[in-house]
């Protein structure tokens, strides 16, 4: 099957006119490598991830007590992720009972909808009722009276590497055993995270929790499921949703991002903002609660994010490259984001400025690094965040040439943005020679001398 894609994807190219080869190239590229990662993680249910192996978001059923009609639960979702958060609308968390089970309280989370509790008589009705229910975190601020611990963060969940305790979730419930109790275990079926892209497996019965409190008395459950959700980027949107463009001190070429990167004004249905305009009410989603449409600032890419790298200044021993994050997209500030950067010479960092950064060492090469915001500064991409990097000449392998000052791969919340060619990088001058700020230097000096004598 997969020679056969690659026979067609080759004679589709072969039928393309040369100008418009590298733009249908990139499209159907993107496709096809999609395409197969689909394919790996319908045949393997725990999904792969290359800069990421192991992570997932597992979602944890902790049964706390038996009561005579009711049971006592609490539920986590652990984002086990080392670079994809989950930004706002958050977590949307569903699941299907095996019987009549209804939600009587909740803690640190609440249903979207009651649903029909006519078969429950009296004032005191259930909290949800509903035979799919589907569970929203709290805000921040919410009532104390209504939190539990590690809640009430509007559903947002940062990366593992970003923060352990900003990376899981928590509520407990209270709900009403089945009438029929024929079922073969009380767990729920079908969980689904709410978030595209995530698909969510079987519930997997484990050891029981432990946990203490105050430090000192270990408490365990009385049963623990665990439920392993894993994402795919072709699931979660068949477009990239980032682009990168590339400049340089010695060039006074700027290398836009490529034409139709992750859509085309032209295609039907695309609805974009002029830049300098803003978007009017009409265009703005008014359920937040729901994953909103992009609506992005129109661009011959027509990506929500853009990425530009730029080789700012070479020393003798260091050299010096800036990072901007520009957001395009109107209904989004994408809270907690992350950026990661594969390039070489980042086994050599030396600083960075105004972001937070940690290597990434999953392979043996020290090559690929994560960037975040920091909180309360920069860590909400309102508008455009950047820094400056600082890093190490490794005599014998750095160089200018060929473009290997250039990122090999640039992700921004996880997805992998899409790229210039190599082939139009910016070149350096004919002569070949990079004039450092020391060389600059010492030109104006004897240039001064120059002066002086003529």
């Amino acid at each position: 099957m997969g020679i056969i894609l690659i026979l067609i994807f080759f004679s589709l190219m072969s039928s393309i006119s040369p100008s418009c080869k590298y733009l249908r190239f990139l499209s159907l590229s993107y496709s096809v490598c999609l395409f197969f990662s689909s394919i790996n993680l319908v045949e393997n249910t725990d999904g792969f991830d290359s800069l990421d192996p192991n992570g997932n978001i597992t979602i944890t059923w902790d049964f706390l007590s038996n009561n005579e009609d009711t049971y006592d639960v609490q539920v986590s979702i652990h984002n086990f992720q080392l670079i994809r958060n989950l930004d706002r609308p958050g977590w949307r968390l569903g699941w299907a009972w095996k019987s009549d089970e209804a939600i009587w309280k909740m803690w640190g989370a609440e249903a979207l909808q009651q649903g029909n509790c006519s078969r429950f008589k009296g004032n005191n009705q259930p909290h949800c009722c509903e035979k799919k229910p589907v569970i929203i975190d709290l805000m921040p601020g919410a009532p104390y009276d209504l939190q539990a611990t590690n809640c009430c963060k509007g559903g947002v969940l940062t990366s593992l590497t970003q923060g352990p305790t900003k990376s899981v979730a928590a509520f407990r419930m209270n709900f009403n055993k089945a009438s029929d109790n024929n079922s073969e275990n009380n767990m729920p079926e079908s969980f689904t995270l709410g978030v595209p892209g995530y698909t969510c497996g079987k519930p997997i019965q484990v050891p029981p929790s432990r946990s203490t409190k105050n430090g000192r008395r270990w408490e365990q459950s009385l049963e623990t499921w665990n439920v392993p959700c894993v994402y795919s980027q072709f699931r979660a949107s068949p477009s990239p949703k980032c682009c990168v463009s590339l400049s340089a001190f010695y060039s006074s070429t700027i290398i836009p991002c490529p034409d139709c990167s992750c859509s085309c004004q032209s295609q039907p249905g695309a609805k974009c903002v002029k830049p300098g305009e803003k978007p009017t009410l009409l265009q703005l989603p008014i359920d937040t609660i729901e994953e909103p449409p992009k609506l992005v600032q129109c661009s011959a890419h027509m990506c929500p994010v853009r990425v530009h790298w730029h080789i700012k200044q070479s020393y003798k021993d260091y050299w010096r490259t800036k990072i901007t994050i520009t957001n395009l997209n109107f209904v989004k500030n994408y809270s907690q984001w992350n950026l990661v950067v594969e390039h070489p010479n980042l086994q050599n960092v030396t600083q960075i400025f105004s972001f937070n950064y940690k290597a990434l060492k999953y392979k043996s090469v020290n090559d690929t690094g994560l960037f975040w915001g920091i909180q309360n500064y920069n860590d909400i991409l309102l508008s455009n965040v950047h820094t400056e990097m600082l890093l190490h000449k490794d005599k014998g392998i750095f160089n200018f040439k060929e473009g290997w000052a250039f990122p090999r791969k640039i992700y921004f919340n996880g997805d992998e943005c899409v790229m210039p060619p190599p082939n139009v990088y910016p070149r350096l001058p004919n002569s070949g020679h990079i004039v450092t700020a020391e060389s600059s230097i010492v030109a104006i000096f004897l240039l001064s001398l120059l002066t002086m004598f003529f």
